[in-house]
Parts: structure tokens; sequence; C-alpha cells
């Protein structure tokens, strides 16, 4: 057993049977994780009231002494003694209060495991897949009317589901062709996908849609896609700037320029045109960027052994995902910078001059390999995050014993929590090995082995094998 130190406030890390190596804490490299808690002593003694004075004895038959008056009579309103104790009382803010209850409820979670025997613990510690498997399915054949307000995002609910499932390694049969058929319908005749049929063709709704295909991984499901159409969307798409707009007349984001690659190069339809403008930096920047983006994202990492999306944010079991994915990328592009620099040096050029290594005449062949040349990198470093811990917090504080998965205790379930959550479970399962195609060491684990995922490829968040399959599809 180990401790997660933040702040002033530290919970225990489970370990197993077996001590895991290389972190006594929640390191990243040679940081520690910190948070500021607002359960710390400091605060603690400035909340308490002032000691009181012991109770005396008095005889029965004297008159009940009078009721102290609700503050010192020297704290009266506008007295210097009332502006000392309102300085030494700090003001907590909404977020400070909210964070004190969620500690307070993981606490409980953990304390609870480190009280129990060891065969306890096994139960605690272990993934219901069974439960999972059967909320995720019911999912994919009926929803409440409360999802109407989800109508223009049909393609998220059927890629939530069905790449939860496929981690789990238990995608049904018969609800294959029917996901295939209703994909189809929203497929727009001018490429791209919409939230619904008939509705406005979308990069993040062609993002769902053609991660759901990939999953499904038929001839049927991959042969769906329409790449001419999609091709001529994605062009329409395409800003002057080198950005993406999300639709016809939309906002230029971020989001659209990552869904656009993504949807691009998985379905091998990526070229020169559409990378135009998005290429990457020089390497020189790239690497110190990186750096601080590690820093950054290592640090969202806090007491609950879990991630927050961004400073002063509560713990969310989908940035289990959303930053361990960006600490695995940045594992395997840490070995990307470090080649293209020395290949800099080599050829004698300006290191990130042509950053791509690429030329005109062997541009579309980098860009049909780009995902899997950089699945099939090494990790020349060990994991940027404490994956043990976070393993601790989607096991135990994540999972509802109903099945699917949530944000953090208090809240429900639903099917985006569960798919990222478990996106997350097995991108820290994975985060120790040297070799993509190796599988993870009993200490890598943790619960029971049998709690192993599916392993993922982090640019795409589609299951490894799904890739493969669909990457030679899409290349023959």
């Amino acid at each position: 057993m180990g401790l997660l130190v933040v702040g002033l406030t530290a919970f225990p890390v489970f370990r197993g049977p077996q001590e895991h190596r290389g972190h006594g804490c929640c390191l990243s490299g040679s940081h520690m994780v910190r948070r500021l808690s607002v359960r710390s002593p400091r605060l603690q003694r400035a909340r308490r009231p002032p000691p009181s004075a012991p109770p005396t004895t008095a005889p029965m038959d004297s008159p009940s002494p009078p009721p102290p008056p609700p503050y010192p009579p020297a704290a009266a309103e506008g007295g210097p003694a009332a502006d000392s104790q309102a300085a030494e009382l700090p003001r907590l803010t909404v977020t400070q209060v909210e964070q004190m209850k969620v500690e307070a409820k993981v606490g409980e979670i953990y304390r609870v495991l480190f009280g129990n025997a060891p065969n306890a613990n096994s139960l605690m510690l272990e993934l219901w897949r069974e439960q999972h498997v059967e909320y995720l399915t019911r999912g994919l054949k009926h929803l409440g009317p409360s999802f109407h307000v989800l109508d223009a995002n049909r393609p998220w609910l059927c890629y939530w589901i069905i790449h939860a499932l496929a981690l789990l390694d238990e995608i049904p049969d018969d609800v294959e062709d029917d996901i295939v058929d209703f994909l189809s319908r929203c497929q727009d005749k001018d490429g791209g996908y919409g939230g619904g049929p008939g509705q406005l063709p979308h990069l993040a709704t062609t993002y769902a849609a053609v991660n759901t295909l990939v999953t499904i991984g038929s001839e049927r499901a991959l042969s769906s896609v329409n790449r001419d159409n999609l091709y001529k969307f994605m062009l329409r798409m395409k800003d002057t700037s080198g950005a993406f707009r999300m639709h016809d007349g939309g906002e230029i984001d971020v989001r659209a320029s990552y869904t656009a690659i993504s949807v691009a190069s998985l379905v091998n339809i990526l070229d020169g045109e559409l990378a135009k403008g998005v290429k990457p930096m020089k390497v020189a920047l790239l690497g110190n960027r990186m750096l601080k983006l590690m820093g950054w994202v290592a640090f969202r990492q806090g007491v609950e052994c879990g991630f927050q999306g961004r400073t002063n944010k509560l713990v969310d079991g989908c940035y289990s995902f959303w930053q361990g994915a960006a600490l695995a990328l940045t594992q395997k592009l840490m070995t990307v910078v470090d080649e293209q620099l020395k290949s800099s040096y080599s050829s004698k050029r300006p290191p990130g001059d042509d950053a791509c290594g690429t030329s005109s005449s062997t541009e579309a062949a980098y860009y049909a390999k780009f995902g899997f040349d950089f699945i099939e990198k090494s990790n020349q470093i060990g994991p940027l995050f404490h994956n043990i811990a976070l393993q601790q917090y989607i096991l135990l504080c994540a999972q509802v014993l109903d099945g699917g998965l949530r944000d953090k205790p208090g809240k429900n379930r639903d099917h985006y929590h569960s798919c990222y959550c478990l996106s997350g479970l097995s991108v820290s399962q994975y985060s120790a090995m040297v070799d993509s195609d190796a599988c993870p060491l009993p200490q890598h684990v943790l619960g029971p082995y049998s709690n192993l995922l599916e392993p993922i490829h982090p640019l795409y968040n589609v299951v490894l094998d799904k890739y493969h399959t669909a990457y030679e599809f899409f290349s023959s």
C-alpha cells in the first residue's frame, strides 16, 4: 500500500500483493502531484470555534444561567474584533465546498477498502463485467423518454455503447446490422454524418459514426462509408486558415481539426490538401511545448486518484481517458520528437524543417501509414501518471453496482461516462508497456487479472484489433 499525497491530504493507494515499482506516491516524473486541499489544518483551525471554559456545577435550586450571546460582545457588528475574526475565517468558494464533499465521499470508500480483509478487497476491486454488458446492451435496444434531448447525438450514443462493449469484448452480433443501417440513414448524400436521419452533417457526429463502424469492423460496416463524398465534405469544412469548421457555417475550433484529421486518417483519405495548415510545429518548439503539456496534465491527477479536467474543477471519471490518453500519446510522441531531432541533425537541416519527414513523392504513403506507424513505436519512458491510483478511482468510485460507470460518487451512471471510464481504465492498464503488442504484467492491473480490458489506439480511441482490421480494409 502506498500513499497518494496531494497538498496536505493523503489517501492510500492499494497496490495488491506485489508492490507496484516506480511509484512510492503519486508522482509524475520527478514531480509530485499536488492540488490545494480545503481540508488543510490551517483551514480547519480557522473554522474551529474557540474553546469554552469548563462548566461549573450549580446547586439544584439555583436559577439556570442565561444562555450565552450568539457572538461575544466584542464581536458586535462594526467592532474591531469582528473585523479580526472575519479576517481569520476564510470564506470558502462553492468549488471548495464541493471539493470537500467529494473528498469526504471518496475517502469513506477508500477507508472501507483498507479496513477489509484481503479476500474482501479482491471482490471490491473487481470489474463487474456482466452488469456493465447488460446495462450497455439494454441501451442499444431501448432508451427512456429523457434521452430525447440527445436526438442530435444519436451516433454518439452508438459509439459510447459499442466502444464500451468492445473494450469488454462483448459486442452482441444481433445489433450490428441494425446499427449499420441506422448510421447509413444518418450519412448525408453530400458526405458526412448528421446527428440523426435527415440532420445536418457535422464533424463531431461524423467522428462518432465512423468510429462506431470501425468498432463493429464487419465488411458491411466498413464499406458503408462513402469515402469519396466524405472527402468532399471534409474539403468543404476546410477553412483558408488551415483549420476546419464543425459544420456548414459553423464554428472553427480545435475539436473540428481533431475530428476531421482523425476520421480522414482512419478511413485513409488524409492527404496534403486536408492536412495543409495543421501540420506539426517545428520539432524544437514541439519538444518544449510537450514538456509543459506533460506537467500540466499530470498535475490534474489529484487526491481522489482520478483526473480533473482543469484547475479548480472537480474530479470526473471521463477525464480518465481525456487526460490519461493525452499522457499515453505523449509517451510515444517523445520518441517521435527524438527521432525527428536526430534526423534533422544528421541531414544538417535546422530542427523543424520538413517536420513530418516527408517529401511530396512520399506524402501519400506517409499519411496512409500515419496511425499504423505511430502505434508501432515503442514507449521509451514509463507511465507519466499514477496508473494504479487511476484504476483504483475507476473501480471503486466510478462503478455502479447495477452496471454502468459514472462521473464520481453521488452521480448517476450514463453511457458517456461508461465509455470514457472504461477507455481510461484500458489506458492505465497498458501504460507501463514498452511494446504495443505486449500484455501487461499482473502488477500493472489492479484487482484480479480478469479486469484486463482490450487495448485501444489512443489517437482514435478505438480498440486496437478493430483499428488494424480497418487499416487493412481501407489500405486495400
